[in-house]
């Protein structure tokens, strides 16, 4: 199997200014693209080059999966996002964040946590889990929680080059921002 770069769906300046079009473009149209060439080098004559990426994930180790994880990673964070966002979360969704963690304020507070500090590159993540309890995980590098078991609900990216652009060094700055991007509709559908 060949692996290609999603397109994005959405034009590359439309989560300005939040994230700018040049962070789009060195983010996904470089930063992805070199992962997704990459892992359709390191799979060649491999017992995977002819799986997806999630039994990748599950599967591998090393170079293979750090590549694997990156590219499924980077497709689920950019599909989160909805040019002007969604506001906040509804239905199920939105019941299982008040249950678990008080209120969706509690929530954000708890996940802003989360993301300022991971120590390093890596991404902060709700999940699910087979029960439907919802529950916030960090993962360095390329850590996917798929490997736990778990089902993403959404992500926030931050590896450097998510934010360095924009935000130089002022990773909660980005963090705080990025909220007004998450499509609260598509996380829905995910939970």
């Amino acid at each position: 199997m060949t692996f290609e770069l999603k397109p994005l769906p959405y034009a590359s300046n439309a989560l300005e200014p939040v994230i700018s079009k040049e962070t789009i473009e060195y983010h996904h149209d470089k930063h992805l693209a070199t992962y997704v060439s990459n892992l359709n080098k390191l799979i060649v004559g491999t017992k995977f080059e002819n799986s997806d990426l999630e039994t990748i994930i599950k599967e591998s180790d090393g170079g293979i999966f750090n590549n694997a994880a990156q590219v499924w990673n980077h497709n689920f964070y950019f599909d989160t996002f909805l040019p002007g966002g969604s506001n906040t979360p509804q239905g199920k969704l939105a019941e299982a964040i008040n249950t678990t963690f008080g209120s969706f304020d509690n929530f954000k507070k708890e996940f802003n946590e989360a993301s300022t500090t991971l120590f390093g590159s890596g991404w902060a993540w709700l999940v699910k889990d087979n029960e439907g309890k919802l529950s916030i995980v960090k993962e360095s590098n390329a850590g996917n929680p798929l490997t736990k078991g778990y089902t993403p609900i959404f992500t926030f990216d931050v590896w450097e080059h998510a934010y360095y652009i924009d935000y130089r060094n002022r990773r909660a700055d980005h963090v705080a921002e990025v909220w007004k991007l998450i499509n609260w509709d598509v996380a829905g559908e995910r939970y």
